[in-house]
């Protein structure tokens, strides 16, 4: 299996004429900062992701869920949850995807809205199963 945290040429973004440059230049910066595609993680395999403001643990527990810990308030302890992927800071996606510059966003079960987490700053791969 091919290290999640490197794209494959199958699965870079060819930029769209129907999207705008900037929306263009930010999923193409994406590819070139790098990050990982949550289908080429396996199972047990745990991500500790940096961003501008705390570390965060998130291991793959299958069927796309994932226990994420490292927000005093919304993840302390490990939570399970649905990670929706990232974003720019905005309201598009870039779904099952941790970028680096990105926003990671995932659902937890105890609030209505997507937790929005400040923008990564690096993701590394502790265990890879």
């Amino acid at each position: 299996m091919q290290d999640p945290e490197y794209a494959s040429a199958d699965n870079l973004f060819q930029p769209s004429p129907h999207l705008s440059d900037s929306i263009n230049r930010n999923i193409v910066r994406s590819e070139v900062e790098g990050g990982v595609y949550l289908k080429d993680l396996p199972e047990e395999s745990t991500l500790e992701i940096e961003t501008q403001n705390r570390f965060y643990t998130l291991e793959n527990r299958g069927g796309g869920k994932f226990l994420i810990s490292g927000h005093p308030k919304f993840c302390s302890a490990p939570t399970l949850v649905t990670v929706c992927g990232s974003n720019w800071g905005g309201s598009m996606l870039k779904k099952a995807y941790v970028g680096r510059g990105m926003h990671l966003e995932f659902l937890h079960p105890g609030y209505e809205r997507p937790i929005v987490t400040s923008r990564i700053i690096e993701i590394r791969l502790l265990r890879f199963t």
